[in-house]
């Protein structure tokens, strides 16, 4: 490999690339150099704490010399073959699922990420029920390709539409602290709550007409659209409705998965058993690109004598599926679940404890080391601090004092996200939050 200064690596990286999710002329994006646990560094030898996992995929940490030893290894043996053969990571990488996944979902399609793991989980509900439309939440974030972001319901989707997915119908998340049912009766029981939404449901249901809907696609927990916990029985209740009008339960566990919420799927927590799940991010946290779509085998079995069709070129590539293989070892090896679950109720209440001392945080919520900051004008109004699908100078500035300060946090639109690395301890973890807690000093001389 060509060496490049370090100074190099900004200049070259603007004159030439093209950057997503971004104005091209606002882009200034941090030259990383390094990264090795929790941590990175620029090339300025900057320290950052990683409390974003980079894009909330580094579940087991930064620089895992396991991981980084499987990756070599395989490329030294087979660093590729094609989509329709059959290699040891393949042959390796379904059996750890097993292990792992939800009883029922033995079978497995293998993709580039979580995008196309969610459009591929689409194509099978439809082909395998023979029918189109697909329900979804206005929350929901998906993927960024067009049937990816047809499914999904924020903002993301509105500059690319008319979608070219047709037949996708959005509806409500049970968000309760700005729930859409309950703005005049915000102490109605978690039970009623959840009913509401579950009512709510199968109301759209009936409307669309269950004998056109093929599927059901849900976030397990929703992500960047506000880490919204469903209540106990939202789950499970969804299950029931996909039951009893003959539609396919899929969850999205993209962010999810991989002991982010301190079980290796979500839908754990409700003991959901989906008919589709899909995964990728901690996957192989990161390590190298790779989704799967986990399916129960009467789905798969529905292409048993009828062609898929379906499927890239990069499918099942040997690199990152032995990527997988040696994550998944590294995260049984050092009990990571079970880590994040501890270190998860570590991060609850230094959350807790931000409510108690900033009147602009609106709420806090987590499950894991899956958590949110939300940012209020007014708690009574529940004004948020930016507002939807925008930002605020407070944000850009309570942003700008964690960079500054060697914190690395995702910031979207009146809220701050929580998804440290799997490994991070509570010293860790208190490193990141005194910071935090002057940065919201500023969001603070916002409060009406």
């Amino acid at each position: 490999m060509i060496h490049l200064p370090d100074d190099e690596i900004l200049p070259l990286s603007m004159e030439h690339n093209f950057w997503t999710w971004s104005a091209q002329g606002k882009v200034n994006p941090i030259p990383v150099k390094s990264a090795r646990g929790v941590y990175f560094w620029d090339v300025n030898d900057k320290r950052y704490l990683d409390l974003n996992s980079m894009t909330m995929c580094v579940n087991i940490g930064h620089g895992d010399e396991r991981v980084i030893q499987a990756i070599v290894d395989q490329a030294r043996e087979l660093p590729f073959a094609g989509p329709g053969m059959a290699t040891r990571p393949r042959a390796l990488l379904g059996k750890k699922l097993a292990e792992i996944l939800p009883a029922g979902l033995t079978r497995y399609l293998y993709t580039l990420g979580g995008a196309d793991a969610n459009e591929n989980a689409i194509k099978l509900a439809r082909g395998y029920t023979g029918k189109f439309k697909v329900l979804s939440r206005y929350r929901s974030y998906h993927g960024a390709t067009f049937g990816a972001i047809s499914a999904t319901g924020d903002p993301r989707r509105v500059a690319w539409e008319p979608t070219v997915m047709p037949g996708v119908v959005h509806f409500l998340d049970p968000y309760r602290y700005r729930s859409t049912f309950h703005r005049t009766n915000p102490g109605i029981s978690e039970d009623e709550f959840c009913q509401d939404y579950l009512n709510h449901l199968e109301e759209i249901i009936q409307y669309e007409g269950p004998q056109t809907i093929a599927a059901i696609l849900v976030e397990s927990v929703t992500g960047t659209n506000g880490v919204i916990v469903p209540p106990a029985g939202y789950l499970p209740g969804v299950r029931r409705l996909c039951d009893k009008y003959g539609i396919v339960m899929i969850c999205d566990e993209v962010m999810s998965g991989f002991g982010r919420t301190g079980e290796w799927f979500a839908v754990n927590h409700w003991d959901v058993r989906p008919d589709i799940l899909t995964m990728a991010k901690g996957l192989t946290s990161g390590y190298a690109p790779l989704g799967a779509v986990a399916m129960k085998p009467e789905i798969a079995d529905a292409f048993k004598d009828r062609v898929y069709e379906g499927g890239l070129t990069y499918n099942g590539h040997p690199i990152s599926l032995a990527a997988a293989v040696a994550t998944i070892e590294v995260m049984q090896q050092d009990h990571l679940v079970e880590k994040a679950r501890a270190t998860g109720q570590v991060m609850a209440d230094m959350l807790a404890e931000l409510v108690e001392r900033h009147p602009s945080v609106g709420e806090v919520r987590s499950i894991g080391l899956f958590g949110i900051i939300e940012l209020v004008r007014d708690r009574k109004t529940r004004e948020p601090l930016a507002p939807y699908n925008g930002s605020s100078p407070e944000m850009a500035a309570y942003k700008k004092y964690l960079l500054d300060h060697g914190v690395y946090q995702s910031v979207h639109w009146h809220t701050a996200l929580l998804l440290p690395p799997l490994i991070i301890t509570p010293e860790q973890l208190a490193e990141g939050f005194a910071v935090i807690d002057k940065a919201l000093d500023i969001t603070d001389q916002a409060v009406k």
